[in-house]
């Protein structure tokens, strides 16, 4: 546990450099957060108008009509959640992939990156939403094999295409293309049956676990002492605040490590930022 900690804060560090030296692209996953929250109250509005929300929400019977709309509906939120989070993601990691290649990005060149590939990210988009409503659909089954069954397969997908992006970045081709050599990449630089190694995401999920032990919980027992409804909610909302702050530099980070990932897998180094040994370690063979 301690190996994959230090291994994974390693990661922070170094990707950590490329953000300080490009510190714009923070605005990547904060736009996307913005886009998210945006597209989450637009598809709100008509479940609201429907009676759709009123009837789910009181347990009631949600008719015909009302399940094919809520169906369609769930799928164009996915595919537009998807589309936006997927078109930041490129234009971050295009970003950082010019930085790691000695390159000055801005934010307009993440930008032009991610607009000149909307189509693809599109057609990518879609996919993942598929995705997404079948282990929705297996997951929904109230039954603990579908439930096993279901994370297997999210962790699978995720991995698989763990390096589609870059790969849309730099090569250009369409969506399944992307999928297929995002796997075999990895394959061929990791091994054919591999698992994620710890990487950012540890480090960021303990720091948030951190945040809400030993300032959020004291926080909110000294702003529930003063009985004041204003202080309660100010606190609440500090603590929110760094918790979507902790968010924002993980995307960031995740972004920047996603792109030196694929620098190595495609030409056997990361750049000057990144050990190739941290690289190496990265996935790791599954063990029989």
């Amino acid at each position: 546990m301690f190996n994959s900690f230090s291994r994974s804060w390693n990661l922070v560090k170094a990707s950590w450099e490329v953000l300080k030296a490009d510190r714009e692209l923070l605005l990547f996953p904060f736009l996307s957060m913005l886009g998210m929250i945006a597209v989450t109250i637009a598809f709100i509005i008509p479940l609201v108008f429907s009676g759709l929300l009123d009837a789910i929400a009181s347990g009631g019977e949600v008719n015909q009509g009302q399940g094919i709309f809520g169906f369609i509906l769930l799928f164009l939120y996915y595919l537009v959640s998807y589309t936006v989070v997927i078109f930041s993601n490129t234009a971050l990691i295009g970003a950082a992939m010019m930085r790691l290649n000695g390159e000055n990005p801005t934010v307009a060149d993440g930008f032009r990156i991610a607009r000149e590939r909307l189509g693809i990210i599109i057609e990518y988009a879609a996919i993942s939403a598929t995705v997404g409503m079948i282990l929705n659909a297996i997951r929904n089954q109230d039954n603990l094999l579908t439930s096993i069954l279901a994370g297997v397969l999210e962790f699978a997908w995720n991995v698989v295409t763990f390096l589609v992006i870059p790969v849309l970045v730099v090569e250009k081709v369409g969506a399944f293309d992307a999928i297929k050599r995002s796997g075999n990449l990895l394959k061929r630089t990791w091994g054919e049956q591999l698992v994620a190694n710890a990487g950012i995401g540890l480090v960021f999920t303990l720091l948030g676990v951190g945040v809400l032990l030993v300032v959020g919980v004291p926080l909110f027992a000294l702003a529930s002492a003063t009985q004041s409804g204003v202080v309660v909610f100010l606190a609440i909302a500090l603590i929110v605040l760094a918790l979507v702050g902790l968010g924002l530099f993980g995307s960031a980070l995740s972004g920047i490590f996603q792109a030196a990932l694929y620098k190595y897998a495609t030409e056997g180094s990361a750049g000057d930022y990144f050990d190739e040994t941290l690289v190496e370690t990265a996935f790791k063979p599954k063990r029989g």
